[in-house]
């Protein structure tokens, strides 16, 4: 479906809006047009967003109400991407990971509405699935999440669209693992991982490696948010979609990098106890609504290795800000709640 052609929307809020996925979709909101806000701890740094006069970065905790009304205040559609991101960030203190990823996700959509947002669209995350022994995972199949991570992340659905009303339209996004450059980049995620260590170190280092890894290039999924701003209520208002391009094991996926980085690039494939495995379908999102990615993992790949190359990832292997992991483990972010008060 064609999206509309006018405007539907000026001031959007992005939660999380500094972190992999944001710093790449605020700049293009802003090319866009778009008023912009941002909420965000800002845990990864304080100059990933570049100032601009139509950008406010709000420095703060989704956990604190009087903060959302403020944040909320004039902004017609919410871009909701924070939370403790991925498994082992999550298992660390699982408690705060409830407190941000499920607890205050209620407040948020209520405080939303009330505020006058019209839309809300919710990154959720293909991992609600779990491990589904068929050929194509498509959204009308049962969840069976594994983790607490994607448990909330199942719950936060049901949450969404038992808050949904006329005049406040909702749209659940089910996306593959996010690969490819950033202005906060990660290198703890499946493609960035094995294009890191074969440039660096020539060698890759798989484990299991028949474990089905769906993925989708950065600027795809910065593109359907973007497009997802301009599709009228009627089009995708309670819908739920998965999104993403590829998917490949593991075993592939460093082959294609090395294809990539050079062929002497070694590849050392070791016993995992890790059998997640996850092989969505994104059709439904192509035939309901047109939407198709247009980068590949080897244009995200390229991309990468483009940037070592460059020096635009200084001290990569011991800068813990590319490493979500190692900033949570010394971040005191279960007090910045009451720190900010």
């Amino acid at each position: 479906m064609t999206p509309s052609s006018t405007p539907l929307f000026k001031t959007i809020l992005v939660t999380g809006g500094a972190g992999y996925v944001g710093a790449v979709l605020v700049p293009e909101l802003l090319s866009a047009g778009y008023q912009v806000k941002v909420l965000d701890l800002l845990l990864y740094g304080e100059t990933v967003l570049a100032p601009h006069p139509q950008l406010e970065v709000i420095q703060g905790d989704l956990r604190d109400q009087a903060l959302l009304k403020r944040a909320l205040a004039g902004v017609d559609a919410v871009i909701h991407l924070a939370c403790i991101s991925n498994d082992p960030s999550f298992e660390l203190d699982p408690a705060l990971g409830k407190s941000i990823n499920y607890d205050a996700f209620r407040p948020l959509v209520q405080i939303a509405r009330e505020s006058g947002v019209r839309r809300f669209i919710y990154a959720s995350s293909s991992s609600v699935y779990g491990i589904k022994d068929v050929p194509n995972v498509s959204e009308d199949l049962p969840l069976d999440p594994l983790t607490d991570y994607s448990k909330f992340k199942a719950q936060c659905e049901e949450i969404l669209l038992a808050e949904r009303r006329p005049g406040f339209s909702t749209l659940i996004i089910r996306p593959a693992t996010v690969c490819g450059m950033s202005p906060r980049l990660r290198l703890d995620l499946t493609v960035n991982i094995l294009t890191h260590h074969a440039y660096l170190n020539r060698k890759i280092t798989v484990f299991g490696g028949d474990q089905m890894r769906p993925n989708i290039h950065i600027a795809d999924m910065v593109a359907l948010y973007l497009q997802a701003l301009r599709w009228d209520d009627a089009q995708i208002d309670g819908k739920i979609y998965n999104v993403g391009y590829e998917n490949h094991t593991v075993r592939e996926i460093a082959e294609m990098v090395k294809n990539k980085v050079g062929p002497d690039v070694e590849i050392v494939v070791t016993p995992s106890d890790d059998h997640r495995s996850y092989h969505i379908s994104s059709q439904k999102i192509r035939d309901e609504l047109g939407f198709a990615p247009s980068h590949s993992l080897e244009d995200a790949i390229a991309d990468l290795v483009k940037a070592f190359s460059e020096g635009q990832v200084p001290n990569s292997l011991t800068d813990d800000r590319y490493y979500n992991l190692r900033v949570m483990k010394q971040s005191p972010l279960s007090q910045a709640l009451e720190a900010g008060r």
